[in-house]
Formats: C-alpha cells, structure tokens, sequence
C-alpha cells in the first residue's frame, strides 16, 4: 500500500473523530480551484496578460488573528501549466516603501507579501518586498525527517539545519522543524510591478503587483508521499498567502499589521493546517467565472 494511500485511509477513518489542535477554524478555511493555461505568461510583475484577467482573484485579505476587514485591500490568484505554478498579488498601498536589496534580507521587517508552499513532510517560505527582494526558508518537519528520505539529500543534512518551533504557536501537535535558512529554490521566477514611486511619499501610489513562477521540478522535495509534478486533475495543495505591515490602522481598529487569504486565529505563519486548499484542475482558465472572489470555503473537505 503507498503511503499517500495509508495517509488517505487513516484520514477517513480518524479525520471526524480526532480533535481539532489549531487556532484557525476548520469550516473556516480558504478553498480554490487553479486553472490550467496554454498561453505564456510573462514574469515581469504587470499582470497584464488576459489569464491573469480570467483567474479567479482571493477574497479581500483580513486580519491574522480575527478576519476582520482591514484598511487596503489585497488579493492573490494562482494558475499553473506543465512547468511552473504561478502566484499573483494585488496590493493597495498608498505609501510603497521598501528598505531592503540583498537576498534573504530579513524582508518580514519591510511590507511585504508572502507564500508558503506545503507538502506532507515538509514546506517551504516565501518573502518579497516591493524591491523585488526576497527571503526564503525550506522546513522539514523533524518527526517525519529520517523516513521522509530528506535527510539523506545534501541540502538538507542535519548540519546546514536550524532548530525553529514556531512563532506564537509552538505546541504544533507534530512538534518542531528543521530550516534550512540558506535555501534558493531552484528556477524561480519572480517580479514586481509598483504603480507609484517607491519611498516618496510626497505622492500618492495606487500599490504594487507581484508575479511569481515557481517550477514544479523543483517541488520534489514536497512531494515525498509520490504526488504528481505537475499536478493531477484534482489534485489539492496546501498553500499560505499573507502581507505584513509596518504599520498598522489607527484606533480603534484592531489591525495586527498581519492580512491572510484564511486567517490563522495567532500570530504565527507556520501552520500548514490552516493553509488554504488549492485544487488543481485541467480545465482552461478561460472557463472560470472571469476574475470573481474565490469562495471563502465549501461544505466538503478535498481530500490531502
């Protein structure tokens, strides 16, 4: 029996029953449905390409800890092809600001958005700033490190690894990661687009766009329980979008400076259980209703 078949089982068997252990609410968290494309699209961070038009757009970003409204608005759509997996935000902002140029800056300190990518035994972090600077970080989850085959790969022996438990939520059921804080993942494709003047606040900007194109060869480190690279028909992801603010909304709005797609309930990032579900789909993006809100949830749980 494969493992993606055991793991399968034992989620119909015990999914029901087992306690939910996470801050996020469980009826609470984000599906959608990516649309397949034929065309190219260009990684220069405009957005201008008619798939892009055609993608269903997230609901308007709220906040971390309570999904409440937030002041601007942000939103990310996904489509992929037999090469890369294609991430896109909007960004309201009427101050661009960015302070950071070298990779792997510490770009959580900048406004930023960012993604994170998840598979069973592992996920992987990404950061950028309207510099088109980014931070990246790959996880692997210490309880599944040795039968997962990870440790055996050389970027990810036990050396080049740094103990991380979290950031506010540090009693995660499956315990703490091992980070590889040096990892470039292979073939990404990444660009940003400011309508407006980044640090200037003498006018006033309308915000930024972000393009990203992430190769899906370069997935098989999350792809340890045999899932397909590309994708299947049907087949679900797990996978975060966010924006972090160096500011936050005037009083009395409860803004924690954090806005997600599906909120996590607590200041913390790294809980693939409250990642939205991503099904893939083979249909073509010209059939998806042209550029409407994902819905915010559904009544059926795709399977992992």
């Amino acid at each position: 029996m494969t493992r993606s078949l055991c793991f399968s089982l034992l989620t119909l068997v015990s999914g029901d029953a087992a306690e939910w252990k996470f801050p996020c609410p469980e009826n609470e968290i984000a599906r959608y449905t990516a649309y397949h494309i034929t065309e190219p699209i260009r990684i220069d961070g405009r957005l201008d390409e008619p798939a892009w038009q055609q993608a269903p757009r997230s609901p308007r970003f709220s906040d971390i800890l309570t999904g409440q409204p937030v002041i601007h608005d942000t939103r990310a759509s996904v489509l992929w092809d037999e090469e890369y997996l294609y991430v896109a935000y909007r960004i309201e902002e009427p101050l661009v600001r960015a302070k950071f140029t070298n990779h792997n800056d510490l770009i959580y300190q900048d406004n930023d958005v960012e993604c994170f990518i998840a598979g069973p035994d592992a996920y992987y972090e990404f950061e950028l700033n309207a510099f088109n600077t980014c931070y990246e970080v790959f996880f692997v989850w210490e309880d599944t490190y040795e039968r997962s085959g990870l440790s055996k790969l050389p970027e990810f022996e036990r050396s080049k690894l740094v103990p991380f438990n979290g950031v506010a939520f540090t009693n995660h059921r499956r315990g703490g990661r091992l980070g590889n804080f040096q990892h470039t993942f292979p073939g990404l494709k990444k660009a940003v687009h400011v309508d407006g003047t980044i640090n200037n606040d003498a006018d006033r900007d309308r915000g930024w766009t972000v393009e990203l194109a992430f190769p899906w060869q370069s997935m098989k480190w999350l792809a340890t329980d045999g899932r397909s690279l590309p994708p299947k028909e049907g087949d679900v992801w797990r996978m975060d979008f966010s924006r972090f603010n160096q500011y936050k909304e005037a009083p009395p709005a409860q803004d924690s400076g954090g806005w997600f797609w599906s909120r996590h309930g607590v200041w913390d990032s790294h809980i693939p259980e409250c990642f939205p579900y991503i099904r893939f789909t083979t249909n073509d993006v010209s059939q998806a209703a042209v550029g409407q809100p994902a819905p915010t949830n559904a009544s059926t749980k795709p399977e992992l």
